[in-house]
């Protein structure tokens, strides 16, 4: 009996203490759910203008078991376009030379410019709008995400970072530097007619360049992605911010129009959040159209429909451990195919001198020649074009 008992009072502490260990656990899984969430909704609520990569890192704890763009889906077949032999580039030129510019404006010297055309019968339009005018787009490459480009006598600057690093507001975790163009400045600009934001992080919408020009310039017509309502609000009286495909115009000097169509571009934080936006950019006379989008991220169905005779993208991928920062390579051929391009602009948006945490795990993917050996199996007749940072490429219709 004693025996019995002893057994069953020990059972009763062992039953005791599993159920005990049991709470524990349950208490300590809930503890750490609570926690959990609310470190999730404090990276989310923090402001996205002072704290991107916190936003890049929740993006990446929450995505990185997941494909890659998931929402893509195979694309239809191609058929090649046959274009002319543009002339061909002289891409040998020093990133050291110097810019030739005054203090109030820049004026790079038409015999540095690199020069392709379009061929007459892939025209996206008509021999009657060719026989007007010749729509021409001189494209100078700033470095990172930054571009100016002259539309038919209009000035258009993109992403700009012209002011200081671009560090997110943290510079002991990302600290990033020019490598040619470290001596270009705002006041180097030639006259702007519009401002255009991709995205509302601060290697696009960035407020150490915004402050000062809008202080210069606070009429200049901004076009934008609405996340970045919150920050250029303040700074600009004149902005349209497009939805993707919604469109919108702007008046060049010389009275032509430049139209401006948002496209889907990747979502940057909560997967609730809206898309930032890519742009398809049409020349006055429907000559040619651009496509910009500086992650190479973009919504297939929507692009199926549309075409550019120039893609401007990242063709280096640039990589997190188990997740894609800014896509390229086999997605730039997708994209290319999609859009039935003729050339294709490779950005190396990667390529700045970078300190900091981040930047050192930072992994770069592929090389513009071996985008180039993709493209030439893919789409032969499409040529890939190097900018070579502050001297335009410039592109026209026959």
């Amino acid at each position: 009996m004693q025996v019995s008992n002893v057994v069953s009072q020990s059972r009763r502490e062992g039953n005791l203490v599993e159920e005990f260990a049991g709470r524990n656990s349950r208490a300590e899984k809930k503890e750490n759910t609570i926690l959990n969430n609310s470190l999730y909704s404090v990276l989310i609520f923090v402001p996205l203008t002072q704290y991107h990569l916190m936003a890049v890192l929740v993006q990446y704890s929450y995505y990185y078991s997941l494909p890659y763009n998931s929402c893509r889906r195979t694309t239809r077949p191609f058929s090649p376009f046959k274009v002319s032999s543009p002339t061909r580039l002289d891409l040998s030129s020093s990133y050291n030379t110097p810019i030739s510019h005054s203090s109030r404006s820049l004026e790079l010297p038409r015999n540095r410019c690199h020069k392709a055309v379009v061929s007459e019968e892939e025209s996206t339009v008509g021999s009657s709008s060719a026989a007007t005018a010749t729509d021409v787009f001189r494209l100078t490459y700033l470095e990172g995400n930054s571009w100016l480009w002259e539309v038919c006598g209009a000035n258009i600057l993109v992403d700009p970072i012209l002011v200081g690093n671009l560090d997110f507001g943290i510079p002991w975790l990302y600290d990033a530097a020019k490598k040619f163009l470290k001596n270009f400045q705002l006041s180097d600009l030639p006259q702007v007619d519009c401002l255009l934001i991709t995205q509302s992080l601060d290697d696009h919408c960035h407020l150490k360049t915004l402050k000062p020009l809008s202080d210069s310039s606070p009429n200049l017509r901004v076009i934008a992605t609405p996340n970045a309502k919150p920050l250029l609000d303040p700074l600009f009286s004149n902005v349209t911010y497009l939805e993707p495909g919604e469109s919108s115009e702007f008046d060049a000097r010389n009275g032509s129009k430049v139209g401006v169509k948002a496209t889907p571009g990747p979502v940057l934080g909560p997967p609730w959040q809206r898309p930032e936006n890519g742009y398809l950019i049409n020349s006055p006379q429907g000559q040619l159209t651009l496509y910009y989008e500086p992650h190479c991220v973009y919504n297939e169905d929507f692009l199926e429909k549309e075409r550019a005779d120039i893609v401007i993208t990242p063709v280096i991928k640039q990589l997190l451990p188990k997740f894609t920062l800014v896509s390229g390579q086999e997605d730039a051929i997708k994209l290319a195919k999609l859009l039935h391009a003729k050339f294709i602009v490779a950005m190396k948006n990667g390529d700045l001198d970078g300190k900091g945490f981040l930047a050192s795990i930072i992994q770069s993917e592929g090389t513009v020649e071996s985008f180039k050996e993709l493209l030439a199996k893919e789409l032969p007749d499409t040529q890939t074009l190097e900018p070579t940072p502050g001297v335009p490429l410039e592109i026209s219709a026959p």
